[in-house]
């Protein structure tokens, strides 16, 4: 198998920062050559001023998706509750056209179970349980993969799915059925666990697990333990930025770090 490529994604939390400056941040990223835009699916802030200025994360991304041209897009993580299933395929599919400018589209369909109370509450959906918002989630995705073969036109390539979360009974089983890509927090030897977890439930489900690509944040880690991740396993490597500034200083670190190892 050839070795998948090291990459590079960035994050630009919606919180605290006015539009037009995520708006230039996003062409600044596609301009710098990052892999892949993400923003996150809230409504409120995550940290800082509980009520400050926020955006929703789907209509943003269809937004990026029509002003940039080389970065793949998608949140980090879209909430499956918050949606119908059928509502979040069809978006999917329609941001993956706007994105591709006449060839292949861009979009990823990152996706999680949810898990912050505020958005459920203030928005009027049901918070349930960590267990029932994941078989939730578990149920929906067979859903919104038929959808994307009903709908017309077509998407424009068979969307990647990002699926986030670390849970070793649950969340790794539905990433070993559906998953493209795997995000965590994970360290090395957290990675190295998992991995192993995954590989037992990929061989339940009948997946070589070897087809999905590992996602890690970068954080606060060196370059050093970067190196370590990558050994492991990790090709996807996620760095969070936050507004109003936007400081790209680490991005094009990190870009060179991506660059030295492909």
């Amino acid at each position: 198998m050839t070795p998948r490529p090291v990459r590079l994604g960035v994050q630009l939390r919606p919180q605290h920062t006015p539009y037009e400056r995520i708006r230039d941040a996003a062409a600044e990223l596609d301009e710098l050559g990052v892999d892949v835009i993400f923003n996150w699916d809230h409504f409120y802030p995550l940290y800082g001023d509980p009520d400050g200025l926020h955006f929703e994360s789907w209509t943003m991304l269809a937004a990026i998706a029509e002003q940039t041209t080389r970065a793949e897009l998608g949140a980090l993580v879209n909430c499956n509750s918050y949606r119908n299933a059928n509502l979040q395929a069809d978006m999917a599919r329609t941001i993956d056209h706007i994105s591709a400018k006449g060839g292949t589209g861009r979009f990823v369909f990152g996706t999680g179970s949810g898990w912050f109370e505020r958005d459920y509450v203030e928005y009027g959906y049901e918070f349930g349980t960590v267990g029932g918002r994941l078989d939730a989630l578990a149920e929906n995705l067979p859903v919104i993969r038929d959808r994307w073969t009903k709908l017309n036109p077509a998407p424009t390539r068979d969307i990647p799915i990002l699926i986030g979360g670390g849970g070793e009974k649950k969340t790794l089983r539905i990433v070993a059925q559906h998953a493209d890509i795997w995000h965590s927090f994970a360290d090395v030897p957290t990675l190295e666990r998992k991995l192993g977890i995954l590989a037992e439930h990929g061989a339940a489900v009948g997946r070589d697990v070897s087809e999905i690509e590992i996602s890690v944040e970068i954080r606060e880690r060196s370059m050093a333990e970067a190196d370590a991740l990558h050994a492991a396993g990790a090709t996807l490597f996620t760095l969070g930025l936050e507004g109003p500034a936007f400081d790209m200083a680490p991005v094009r670190e990190w870009l060179s770090w991506r660059d030295g190892h492909r």
